[in-house]
């Protein structure tokens, strides 16, 4: 086993050479392994935005399809105190490996594996078939058995297949019928699941809560002040006795548990978030034909003998056979790690499940679900992975480190000096009375004093060390995403979410998008002559309606199913199909009958770069028609004729004008204009051979138009204040969609894209095939002034997102086809369709919009720029502690030998800091304010002018306050005439208090960095409040009840007085503070200017001294 293993090994990593230098050779799906890159030579040169800074591994403005060194680099620079909690959400590098040697063996060793992991998940109890059904077993229900039907498809043997009678005698083994599909009543799927399982495949469970515990614990400094409380446990107990000697020790050890807790109940919650949208992203929903209807059902119930329709961009659900297909070809890079497109016809049917529809179109025959497929054995026998940095983590992970070293300083300095002092005798104690007295103090006392210094040495690093700070990036997105969901967005990937708040741009599909996607025939010419109103069959000729109704029923994917019971038609297929086939059906299109009466010999799927799509059809009386059907001005202008009243052929040359006119007023008025046409065709030069069939060209000349129709499809209701919002926060909505440039003008009029027709001029209004004949050079120039793009293939829409963003813009752009992933893929934020958009288009993109509305975009805008406001929120308000708390200690170190804020508060303080401080600001709701700002540039400071303004008007304020108390507080308190000992804990305990209720205040002030009402919607957000809440009674109880622990005396109600005045102050300083004017130029590059200085001059010497900086 452990030679396989090796050898596997070793052959995997020579696949995986070759794998990931390859990409699709259909230039359509982009490859998962490789990096973006474009090698059409149309499109241009591949953006170039990964190059490496010596000088900061920090600085990555976009982690999408970042190379792995660089995200190797930043990762070594960080300075990190606990690596399995901060990088838990970060991408795991081995898994990409894993992942490949996993799937080399599932396909070397697939019946071993299945054999292994059901005997594994039996004894666990893990099989989990579906609510009513059992384990598979061959009940005799079907004249084929489980491990027959799935070894035939696993092996691709297509001899026990013609042994089985083809795909029709396999059909008739599982009870299916090829054209209605099975029956799908309960007890028939029930059957199918107890026979043949169910299309689940048994999922690793996630971390468990005491995994997070176990990772929040593994914190370097945590674990040192573990040692040092169970250390100063026992010689607490040794020295004061057990009643008294305890307190100190246990108090640390406490205080530790209860950080650890917090942390790991947090993130435990941000984990079960992140699992709830993992599901959301599998269950994908697709069609299967069900008792003669088209039906869309959860990708989880599909069962074997299911008939399931496939076209380009769709995910194959399930192992299968071909049916029938035309054109068929499949992308099986996922699961054999090649590249290459695979075509399928009856010679090789067999069907992979998650595989996918890289062109073409057929239907399929399910023979294997769930865990007897290799995918499902694939997902079975790896984790989801939710790990992938974004920006601002990595930023994130920069301004911690940074602090982190001068904390670390910071500590350093405070032991010495504390060090030195204590060994000094310098060091006395709350009564007067000296700690170390050379000569006298005894060991045990003397380590004990030490191990005192040392805890409050770490403890200092625990505040200073901003271990939550990239964390909380984790944390907002995951609130964010889940509210994204509610606001019908799917966040495929982290990064995207807080991109969409630097967008400056959003490139828009017009269909479904912008507009209902709720189409109807309005307007149709039936030859030269107009119907009006458009589904009268009274005014249409015999002949020319025959041949129009049959050339719908045969080119068209969608369906027709009328019930048995005379209840209402149901019709399937795209918007635009459904649209074209209900108008068909009104004017007395016998759906089932047409189809039946003719057969197909080759189908020319819809493109959408020709814009249309074709078939050949055989009629009973062998005489062969070819039907198109596409953009009306194309297929227009392949036409030689058209049929007039009396169905009599005639020449278009003298009516062309009228139908171009035609065409052009229905475009002006908003509609779409399909033009549908056919000729006949000689059988004998029809190919006979399958294989010639397959790569025939259908003839697209001499066509004789049958109708044009108009289609309306009403702009979405609110998509104007939509359009108007994004305008007023800086983003410029751009419209590409493949209709009449007319249409294009007219909708976006409508919609508010264009503000008048004077702006309707190119450049601003311009057509795909102009954009793409400019050069690289001039379409950088042009697209900065497109506002919209009418006839766009998906191919104009790549070179248009490229060449905005070589011009320096953050590019969203939308897409539901299989065309539209590399323009997907290439965007900053890919924004794909729910409900039209293909699987393929959904998995290049990073958000899934839902609803297929443009106004759920502009939502997309608004929790972007939340979560880069949250987490600059969070950063004022986490800064503010750390240089307080720092400050105050480092200054009473040095000054007094002693420290105000012992270990127990300072933990106290780094929970409200860290995990409540946390929570509470970076679960801030989205205001309409953040749609007032113009967009965040993607390499600006993450501390602005205005937030070091804040943070630092506060933490001057208050160690300014606390340094008095510190220095003259027995005086000002009055608390000369009390006790020395008692005196100075009383005099600690005020500092404590007014520190952290400074901090529960300044917590509201951090809600509105730039605004003056800083109350505004702060009761709506319950956690807030709640959070400040609990910190409040926790701090009260801390202080009136445990002073043992504490070591904090109760404080009299004038004292309460005083430490919230302390606190309060704070409020109406924030609101003078808001009063000073910042500088435009951020602080940021005043620091940079000395460094960048010494890099130049160090870059200028080294060639001279025979030095390499790499």
């Amino acid at each position: 086993m452990r030679r396989f293993e090796e050898e596997e090994e070793a052959k995997s990593k020579e696949e995986r050479m070759t794998t990931r230098s390859s990409c699709s050779s259909n230039g359509l799906l982009p490859s998962s392994a490789s990096p973006r890159k474009t090698d059409d030579l149309e499109v241009g040169q591949p953006i170039k935005e990964f190059e490496l800074d010596d000088d900061d591994p920090f600085d990555i403005a976009h982690t999408k399809n970042a190379p792995l060194e660089i995200l190797r680099r930043w990762r070594q620079a960080a300075l990190v105190l606990n690596a399995s909690r901060r990088f838990r959400y970060t991408l795991d590098l081995k898994k990409e490996e894993e992942r490949e040697q996993r799937r080399r063996m599932v396909r070397s060793h697939a019946q071993v594996i299945r054999a292994a992991l059901l005997f594994r998940l039996a004894g666990e109890r893990q099989i989990v078939l579906g609510p009513s059904a059992t384990p598979p077993t061959v009940t005799g229900d079907y004249a084929i058995g489980l491990e027959e039907l799935a070894s035939m498809t696993r092996d691709h043997n297509i001899y026990s297949l013609q042994q089985c009678g083809g795909v029709k005698g396999l059909s008739s083994m599982l009870k299916t019928n090829l054209a209605t599909g099975i029956a799908g009543d309960e007890n028939d799927l029930i059957k199918r699941m107890n026979t043949f399982g169910t299309n689940r495949y048994p999922q690793k469970k996630g971390r468990g809560f005491w995994r997070f515990l176990w990772e929040a614990w593994q914190d370097l400094t945590l674990i040192i002040l573990i040692v040092a409380a169970i250390a100063s446990l026992g010689l607490g107990i040794k020295t004061e006795g057990l009643s008294h000697g305890w307190y100190d020790g246990v108090s640390i050890s406490f205080a530790v548990m209860l950080v650890i807790i917090v942390t790991a109940v947090s993130d435990y919650r941000q984990s079960l978030q992140f699992q709830n949208l993992n599901k959301e992203k599998q269950n994908i929903q697709l069609e299967v034909m069900r008792g003669g209807r088209i039906m869309k059902i959860s990708i989880f119930d599909i069962v074997v003998g299911d008939v399931v329709p496939l076209r380009i961009g769709d995910q194959v659900p399930a192992d299968g056979i071909l049916i029938t297909g035309h054109s068929l070809a499949i992308d099986e890079s996922s699961m054999t790690g090649e590249s290459k497109i695979v075509h399928k016809d009856q010679n090789a049917p067999f069907l992979m499940s998650g595989c996918k529809v890289a062109d073409g179109i057929g239907t399929m025959l399910v023979t294997g679900v769930g865990i007897n497929t290799e995918w499902g054995l694939l997902m079975a026998s790896i984790s989801e992975d939710t790990g992938e940095e974004t920006p601002l983590q990595v930023r994130l992970n920069g301004l911690a480190t940074f602090i982190g070293i001068a904390g670390l300083a910071v500590a350093l300095s405070v032991l010495a000096v504390l060090l030195g002092r204590y060994f000094t005798g310098n060091t006395k104690n709350p009564d007067g009375s000296v700690q170390f007295i050379k000569g006298e103090t005894t060991v045990s006392k003397a380590v004990d004093g030490v191990i005192k210094i040392l805890t409050i040495a770490v403890t200092i690093v625990v505040v200073a060390v901003p271990e939550g700070l990239p964390l909380a990036v984790t944390l907002t997105l995951a609130y964010s995403m889940r509210k994204m969901m509610a606001d019908k967005a799917l966040v495929r990937r982290l990064s995207a979410c807080e991109t969409m708040g630097s967008s400056t741009t959003i490139c828009s599909d017009k269909t479904g998008t912008l507009t209902l996607n709720q189409m109807t025939v309005v307007e149709a010419y039936v030859g030269s002559q107009k119907i009006n109103p458009p589904d009268d069959p009274s005014q249409l000729q015999s002949e020319a309606g025959s041949l129009l109704c049959e050339g719908i029923a045969q080119n068209t994917t969608g369906n027709v199913f009328v019930p048995k019971d005379g209840g209402d038609v149901e019709i399937t297929g795209s918007p635009t199909e459904k649209a074209i086939l209900s108008w068909a059906v009104k004017l007395g299109m016998k759906f089932d009958v047409l189809r039946a009466e003719s057969k197909i010999l080759h189908v020319f799927p819809f493109n959408s770069e020709k814009k249309r799509g074709g078939v050949a059809i055989q009629m009973a009386d062998s005489k062969v028609h070819i039907h198109w059907k596409g953009a009306a001005e194309m297929v227009l202008a392949s036409c030689t004729g058209y049929l007039d009243s009396n169905g009599s052929l005639q020449s278009i040359d003298k009516e062309m004008d009228f139908f171009k006119v035609a065409i052009d007023d229905m475009a002006a008025r908003s509609l779409r204009c399909v033009a549908i046409a056919y000729r006949p065709y000689e059988l004998d030069k029809v190919p006979t051979d399958e294989e010639s069939l397959g790569k025939w060209v259908l003839p697209e000349d001499e066509l004789v138009l049958l109708a044009i129709v108009g289609i309306k499809d009403p702009c979405r209701k609110g998509v104007n204040d939509a359009v108007r919002i994004c305008t007023a926060a800086g983003v410029k909505v751009r419209m590409v969609t493949g209709d009449n440039i007319q249409t294009a003008k007219a909708i976006a009029l409508e919609c508010g894209i264009l503000s008048s027709g004077a702006d309707a001029t190119e450049p601003n209004i311009i057509e795909g095939k102009v954009f793409r004949a400019y050069s690289e050079k001039e379409r950088e120039i042009i697209a900065k002034k497109i506002t919209v793009m009418g006839r766009s293939s998906p191919n104009d829409k790549l070179l248009l997102v490229q060449a905005l963003r070589k011009g320096g813009e953050v590019v969203a752009v939308t897409g539901d086809g299989t065309n539209d992933a590399p323009a997907l893929h290439e965007a900053d934020i890919g924004l794909s369709m729910g409900i039209q958009g293909t699987e393929v288009a959904k998995e290049s993109s990073d958000i899934v919009i839902l609803d297929d509305n443009f106004a759920s975009v502009v939502k997309v805008v608004r929790w972007g720029r939340s979560v880069y406001a949250n987490i600059q929120k969070f950063i004022q308000f986490q800064l503010t502690v750390n240089v307080g708390a720092l400050v105050i200690n480092v200054v009473a170190a040095v000054s007094s030998g002693d420290v105000p804020l012992n270990t127990v508060q300072l933990l106290w303080v780094n929970l409200i800091m860290d995990t409540l401080g946390a929570l509470a600001l970076a679960t801030e709701p989205p205001t309409d304010h953040l749609m007032h700002r113009t967009p965040v540039g993607r390499r600006e400071p993450l501390i602005t002018n205005i937030m070091w303004r804040n943070l630092l008007i506060q933490a001057l304020y208050q160690v300014a306050v606390l340094l008095v108390l510190n220095f003259r507080g027995l005086s000002i308190l009055h608390l000369n005439q009390d006790d020395r000992k008692h005196a100075t804990i009383a005099k600690n305990t005020m500092i404590f208090n007014a520190f952290v209720l400074c901090q529960v205040f300044n917590e509201f002030n951090a809600r509105k960095p730039d605004e003056i009402n800083v109350f505004k919607g702060v009761t709506k957000n319950h956690l807030f409040m709640g959070i400040v809440g609990f910190t409040v009674i926790l701090q009260i109880i801390l202080i009136e009840f445990t002073g043992d622990f504490t070591t904090t005396v109760r404080l009299n109600w004038k004292q309460w007085l005083i430490c919230v005045a302390i606190g309060i102050v704070s409020w109406p300083l924030a609101a003078v503070g808001k009063l000073i004017p910042v500088p435009k130029t951020p602080l940021s590059v005043y620091f940079r200017k000395p460094f960048r200085r010494c890099r130049t001059a160090r870059n200028a010497l080294m060639p001279r001294w025979g030095l390499s900086l790499n």
